[in-house]
């Protein structure tokens, strides 16, 4: 019985993660900032389910990542996908892997350790809040990743896609991104994982009961 509701949650949040990631419903659009919802079905998995099941929807929503930067490319599509060519030369980069996959599949194990460290140290403290702040570190454990990985492994091609900026100027770029993108992506992330998962959590321990 709890083999088949883990298997249904899964699926159900592997779902979601399709559905954000191939129709508009998995943005929220605040005029200049595009804020992305996609997480969110990650690190709800990983708290309610565990942190393998939490792992496996990272990796399923790293390879959807790639999938859709190689058909649907962009300018940044080089980063995510190695079939896609850096630009300035004819060739994709291997590392689009360790950035397609590494920060999503940390986004499904780093939520849920942060919440039950969370409420073994601070037991007074209330799930919602426990559950906004793991929340929170799933988002910015993407956020934070992704754009260092970027600055780091593809420091040229991304140098010249932002007018040849260099160094501190091309990193003051990176943090950015990371304020004025990443970190309205956590609060939202933060307060849909409260009130998510605190609802399937009563739900699964009723259950068990």
């Amino acid at each position: 019985m709890v083999k088949t509701r883990e298997l249904t949650l899964t699926a159900i949040f592997l779902s979601i993660i399709l559905l954000f990631a191939f129709t508009p419903l998995g943005f929220i659009n605040f005029g200049v900032i595009k804020a992305t919802l996609i997480h969110v079905p990650v690190i709800i998995g990983a708290i309610v389910l565990g942190p393998r099941v939490g792992a496996f929807l990272g990796l399923a929503f790293g390879l959807i990542s790639m999938l859709n930067s190689a058909i649907n490319p962009g300018p940044l599509s080089f980063v995510f996908s190695p079939f896609i060519p850096i630009i300035g030369t004819d060739h994709g980069s291997l590392w689009a892997i360790v950035i397609a996959f590494v920060p999503r599949i940390l986004v499904g194990i780093i939520p849920y350790y942060v919440y039950k460290l969370l409420k073994t140290r601070l037991p007074k403290m209330k799930t919602s809040l426990s559950l906004l702040i793991a929340g929170i570190c799933g988002s910015l454990t993407n956020t934070l990743l992704v754009m260092n990985f970027i600055y780091f492994l593809f420091n040229p091609a991304y140098s010249q896609l932002n007018e040849g900026l260099v160094g501190g100027n091309l990193y003051k770029l990176v943090l950015t991104v990371i304020i004025t993108n990443g970190i309205p992506e956590a609060i939202i992330a933060g307060l849909a994982t409260s009130a998510v998962a605190s609802v399937l959590i009563k739900l699964t321990q009723r259950n068990r009961t």
